[in-house]
């Protein structure tokens, strides 16, 4: 068996999340982690509104949080190192901690400049997110060139899994794509509740503080190879921060990501995190393998059972 380890991006929240685990792990989700944030965490997780816990900046940091604090209680019990972790978009974060590339201190504070970074890009201008449904890549890429030519501004955004495509570009870029959707062979458009284009060159601001952020990060070794959404290739430690800062401009490359890790070897794919949706993508990405999920502590102990069968 060789195992590898997936952790959930913005999108996965939702009120409630860690309930079991701010008790059982203060050291991280307590008064260290709201010191480095300036906020409650414990409360955003459990107590805040929807429309207030899916805002970017309280979104990013809280996943992590929550979703490394969960890792941190599966790994104490795993009997093998993974062969591999990856992560979708701020994910990616989450996987490099938990492989010790990132102190966790450090990975939170960094995610949350990267939430303040992204909502800032964001609100200079009207821009969002579309899923395209019932095309291909190279359809959809197309779709966005010929808009580009027009003097527009569209980019695919995220390759999540084959047929989930994810565009993103200005209000009126989205309004244009679902106007031509007939004429694009396009089946669906659907508005993604985001508050801007991200991973598109709308977030270059961002990038910019994002790479003064990591300027001061040490990178340490990994206890396992971490991918990056940018190459879907193993990080190179003297490029992670490139890469980081390259991933909120560039596409997440997620379902190439699960497909290579597939091929270097991997064949229980285990999500870890609040949600269930990177084992999905694993699904559709590389299917015919095992997928299990860790979503809260009471599902450690079935998920380390589950794999204490798998030859």
């Amino acid at each position: 068996m060789a195992l590898a380890v997936l952790f959930p991006g913005q999108g996965s929240q939702f009120r409630g999340m860690g309930a079991d685990l701010f008790d059982r792990r203060p050291d991280l989700l307590g008064s260290i982690a709201d010191e480095i944030l300036g906020w409650s965490l414990r409360r955003m997780c459990l107590e805040a509104e929807d429309e207030e816990l899916t805002r970017t900046e309280y979104a990013q940091p809280a996943l992590y949080a929550v979703s490394y604090a969960l890792w941190a209680e599966m790994a104490e019990k795993l009997s093998m190192a993974p062969v591999a972790a990856a992560g979708h978009s701020l994910g990616e974060y989450t996987a490099l901690a938990a492989a010790g590339a990132l102190e966790y201190e450090q990975g939170l504070a960094l995610v949350a400049e990267r939430g303040r970074a992204m909502t800032g890009a964001a609100d200079h201008e009207p821009s969002g997110m579309a899923a395209v449904i019932g095309t291909d890549l190279e359809a959809t890429e197309s779709a966005a060139l010929a808009r580009r030519q027009m003097g527009g501004r569209l980019f695919v955004a995220n390759i999540n899994a084959p047929g989930q495509i994810v565009v993103a570009g200005g209000a009126e870029d989205l309004d244009w794509l679902e106007a031509e959707m007939p004429n694009l062979g396009i089946k669906r458009v659907i508005r993604l509740n985001v508050a801007g284009a991200f991973h598109s060159p709308f977030m270059e601001a961002a990038a910019d503080r994002l790479a003064a952020a990591l300027a001061g990060v040490e990178i340490g070794p990994s206890r396992f190879p971490t991918w990056s959404n940018v190459t879907a290739e193993p990080h190179q430690p003297e490029h992670i921060k490139d890469h980081l800062v390259r991933q909120v401009i560039s596409p997440i490359r997620f379902a190439d990501t699960l497909q290579a890790i597939a091929a270097a070897g991997a064949d229980v794919f285990l999500h870890v995190g609040p949600g269930d949706v990177t084992a999905g993508l694993a699904k559709r990405s590389a299917p015919g393998l095992r997928y299990l999920v860790v979503s809260d502590h009471a599902g450690i102990p079935p998920v380390i059972e589950a794999l204490g069968t798998i030859d």
